[in-house]
Parts: structure tokens; sequence; C-alpha cells
């Protein structure tokens, strides 16, 4: 037999027996990878040297390979990627639970925008949602910017106080808002 055919041969007969064999040594992903490793490590070997008892040669040779594969440090303290399944889902789950909570402030800042009257919502969301400045809101409306501003801070405050009833509504934004009186002596 010529060089490299004999190693081919053996390693056809053999290739099932060697998936057993480093199947008890090393994980199911890492088999097929261990056993194609033997077949190129011994193919090499045998093209350097004549190697006599090829059947004997390529068992140790994957013994070998597993048992490597097996010490390596990376090996030992990687997670597989099936494991981190449950780190996926949570992963997805927490986003959509942002994403539902986003939303979820987005139609309570869309009901607060409706509560305030006509000129100071527009003010507002020419500045919160467009980001105009006081100034191109005042070219634009015709009002000067003192009052662009005062329209701002009143819809900010009551836009601000309606998300908070909402969001907590057994706590009423009036009573933070009322001064507590001091008894004197």
């Amino acid at each position: 037999m010529t060089r490299g055919t004999k190693v081919t041969t053996t390693f056809i007969e053999l290739s099932a027996q060697l998936r057993r064999f480093v199947s008890r040594i090393v994980l199911p992903d890492d088999v097929e990878d261990i056993v194609q490793e033997t077949f190129v490590k011994s193919y090499e070997a045998d093209l350097k040297q004549d190697i006599k008892y090829t059947h004997s040669y390529m068992l140790k040779t994957a013994k070998n390979l597993a048992l490597n594969h097996i010490a390596k440090w990376d090996n030992q303290y990687n997670d597989s990627l099936d494991s981190s399944d449950d780190y996926q889902q949570n992963l997805s789950s927490m986003q959509l639970e942002d994403e539902v909570t986003s939303k979820e402030r987005f139609l309570l800042f869309c009901r607060a925008t409706e509560q305030l009257s006509q000129p100071v919502r527009k003010c507002f969301i020419l500045k919160k949602v467009y980001g105009m400045s006081q100034k191109e809101i005042a070219a634009q409306m015709n009002l000067s910017e003192s009052t662009v501003e005062k329209h701002i801070a009143k819809g900010l405050l009551k836009a601000m106080q309606y998300m908070q009833q909402q969001e907590h509504p057994s706590e009423s934004v009036a009573d933070k808002d009322t001064p507590t009186r001091r008894v004197g002596k």
C-alpha cells in the first residue's frame, strides 16, 4: 500500500469506533472535531514515518487529543452556548418589559399633554418633542419669549403632576404643594 492509503483505509474502518471511544471523554459537540483531528494527525505522522500499527496509533492519538482537549483551561471554564438559553430568554423578557414600560410612559405623557390648554400644549410640544428654542417658538406663534417660557414651565408642571397622579393615585400632588403650617409657641 502507498503512504496515506493505509491510514485512510484504517480511519474509514475505525471512524465509528473512534467516535464511540472519544464520546466517553469529551462533550458530544466536540467528538467530531477530535475524530477529524485524529485522522489529520495520523495522516501527517504516516507521511513522516511508516506507522506499523495504524489501528493502535489512531486510538492512542484520539485518546491523547481528547484528554488534551479536556485539560485545556478554556474548556473547563467556558459555558456552552446551550447553557446561555436561560440568559437569552431573561434578556429578551427584560427588553420586552422595558419596551412595554416605555410605551406605557409615552401614552401617559400623551394623555398629560392632552390636558393642557391649546397655547400651553403647543409651546410645550414644540419645545420638548421637536426641540425648538424659545426664540423659534415665539417667532412661530407670534408670542413674546417670556410668554413662551411661562407656557413651557406651566406645561411641564401640569404634565408632571398629571403623570405623578396617574402613576401614584394614592399620593396627591396637591398635598405636596400645600405648605405645612407651623404652630408657634
